[in-house]
């Protein structure tokens, strides 16, 4: 079975009588174009995405007919989970995760990030208190990165973001 598109999620639908046979994909696979996988059930199913930016969610509808649908399913992973105390550490910790480029998630005023070791010890060390957990990483944050400079080349996001979370003078 070919996908080149969602039908919809399993959220939007209301009493659902059709048996659900679940495509359950890693967080990384979410954004892959091209894939083949096999459903629970053995189902063959091929994902052939043709925008580019395009991604798989949880409970998006991949195939529908009378007696079932074929919905995704994101496994849960291990994971660095951040409770910042304050936008100011928000802003800050998003900053310094996304200037490393690793994929960063904001999910219920968390900050979360596929687990690595090297990571959740700088963040350790920073104060940051990260904590190690198995979540579903599902909304991916999606950052367009302009070009900036590092250094004396002007003004950088870090100090947009200092200055935006600063206490105003009244």
């Amino acid at each position: 079975m070919i996908i080149n598109e969602t039908l919809g999620n399993i959220l939007d639908k209301a009493d659902i009588e059709k048996s659900i046979d679940y495509l359950d994909l890693e967080w990384y696979e979410s954004t892959k174009r091209i894939q083949r996988k096999k459903t629970r059930q053995g189902e063959d199913i091929a994902i052939k995405f043709l925008r580019e930016g395009q991604r798989l969610r949880e409970g998006d509808i991949l195939f529908e007919n009378e007696e079932k649908l074929i919905v995704v399913n994101i496994l849960e992973t291990e994971a660095i989970v951040i409770s910042p105390a304050s936008m100011l550490e928000m802003g800050t910790v998003c900053y310094e995760i996304g200037n490393k480029h690793i994929p960063l998630f904001i999910q219920e005023d968390k900050v979360l990030l596929p687990f690595e070791t090297p990571m959740y010890r700088w963040l350790e060390v920073s104060g940051y208190k990260p904590e190690k957990q198995f979540v579903k990483l599902l909304n991916l944050l999606k950052s367009n990165v302009e070009p900036h400079g590092h250094g004396s080349l002007g003004s950088s996001i870090f100090t947009k973001i200092l200055k935006m979370a600063a206490p105003k003078d009244e």
